[in-house]
């Protein structure tokens, strides 16, 4: 058993590939728990968002703050405002733009099987 602790002030900044006026921080990196599970917390400008994309790791959305539309690969758009969360299984199609007039604060939570 191990305990990792990040300060607020200790969340790192990185670029996310195919993401625009964002700000993506990380929280947990995979070697800080047993090498797959990150966390990030993004924050998206109104307008903001993320291509279209695939992943390889399972991930989990939770909007903290704003709002949030994922529209996944099947063309299914979900309009997330802050305490919902959606799931998305490995290798789905995602896209996500902040569609709301406030700055959306987004955790990500990714698994690595």
């Amino acid at each position: 058993m191990s305990y990792f602790v990040t300060m607020a002030d200790q969340a790192k900044p990185y670029e996310a590939a195919g993401h625009y006026n964002m700000l993506a921080t990380r929280l947990h990196d995979a070697a800080d728990v047993d090498g797959h599970i990150t966390l990030g917390l993004s924050h998206f400008q109104p307008g903001g968002g993320a291509k279209m994309a695939k992943s390889p790791k399972e991930l989990l959305y939770y909007i903290v703050e704003g709002e949030m539309t994922v529209t996944t690969d099947d063309g299914a758009q979900h309009v997330l405002h802050a305490g919902d969360s959606i799931h998305m299984s490995p290798n789905q199609g995602r896209e996500s733009k902040n569609t709301g007039d406030v700055v959306a604060k987004m955790l990500v939570i990714s698994f690595l099987a």
